[in-house]
């Protein structure tokens, strides 16, 4: 069953409220019952069998049937009194901003308190009022019970069925987009990114210029070291440079300083790239180059054979995903 927590009963004021709402618990569960009893008591073959079987209980009850609604009109008293001192207390504390609040905000409590034929099964609203309640305040907690599991289960599962269900419709809408040619990318493209150019060209330049400080300038010397050991490795397995080293007298001096200009050209071009990648001056670089692959479309231009490739890849990692979602977790649960 539920765990009481009684660290959390902690103002008397607290306390009679979580008595009430115990007493109104109980009282709910009785009328329930009551009321299902009398339901089936109405049904002509119940009624026949209880007369057939248990003649003294069906003869005592018979006029308690007759004057149900009255009994019933005995705990509706009780209910709509708890209801009224509730609402007076609330008005005291100040708990909502206008008196009148109450009665809207708690509804399900009045409509349990109708005393007309299938309106007294609203009852239960107000038995899930009390419970969620008093679970909220972690008075009483149902999260261990077999019955709380055993619902979250199948919600659980509800939910994944319902959101899993929806996600495919929505992927095989966008496939459908992509395959039949929807304006919808090239609406995003001419109206959502093009006119966003210089803040998009703006975040990439400063995105790049970052990364190139952060990777770049620590590691200059060891750059260097790694693009001239390069040109060295390079160089010597170059033939022509082979034959001028075989140059008597002047090949191994010219050949070496050959090396360590071609060097330090190599390393002085790639650090003047990645000091300019790491400073302002790349936004002219990165606007050319959101230019290049963000240009306006004509609705209707013809798809050319890279872009259909990409589509397809799209719609591949699309049915990926489909296929995923397929997978139910709750099923392997159980």
């Amino acid at each position: 069953m539920f765990t009481i927590n009684r660290a959390n009963l902690r103002s008397s004021h607290q306390l009679i409220w979580f008595i009430v709402d115990f007493l109104m618990l109980g009282l709910l569960f009785l009328n329930i019952a009551w009321i299902i009893f009398d339901s089936l008591y109405a049904i002509e073959a119940i009624n026949e069998l209880l007369f057939a079987y248990a003649a003294p209980f069906a003869e005592f009850y018979q006029p308690i049937h007759r004057n149900f609604f009255f009994y019933d009109l005995i705990f509706v008293s009780i209910f709509l009194s708890e209801f009224v001192v509730r609402w007076i207390d609330a008005i005291r504390i100040r708990v909502y901003q206008r008196w009148y609040f109450y009665p809207f905000i708690h509804w399900y409590d009045l409509l349990g308190c109708i005393p007309v034929g299938s309106y007294r099964f609203l009852r239960v609203l107000r038995v899930i009022s009390i419970v969620y309640r008093l679970h909220k305040y972690q008075v009483i907690d149902f999260t261990k019970t077999r019955v709380y599991k055993f619902l979250k289960f199948y919600y659980e599962a509800f939910l994944e069925e319902l959101s899993d269900r929806i996600v495919i419709k929505v992927l095989s809408g966008a496939q459908a987009e992509m395959t039949h040619g929807s304006p919808l990318i090239h609406n995003i493209q001419n109206e959502i990114l093009l006119p966003r150019r210089d803040l998009l060209t703006q975040w990439l330049s400063e995105k790049v210029a970052e990364a190139a400080r952060t990777g770049y300038i620590p590691n200059r010397g060891a750059l260097r070291h790694y693009l001239e050991s390069c040109v060295d490795e390079a160089l010597s397995q170059n033939v022509e440079l082979s034959r001028l080293r075989q140059v008597p007298m002047l090949g191994p001096q010219i050949t070496e300083t050959l090396e360590e200009a071609v060097g330090d050209i190599v390393a002085q071009v790639i650090h003047q790239i990645l000091d300019d990648l790491a400073s302002a001056r790349n936004h002219a670089f990165i606007d050319d180059l959101v230019s290049t692959f963000l240009q306006e479309t004509a609705e209707g231009q013809e798809t050319t054979e890279s872009e259909r490739q990409v589509i397809q890849v799209v719609n591949e990692i699309i049915e990926a995903i489909k296929k995923q979602l397929e997978i139910k977790r709750w099923r392997q649960e159980l």
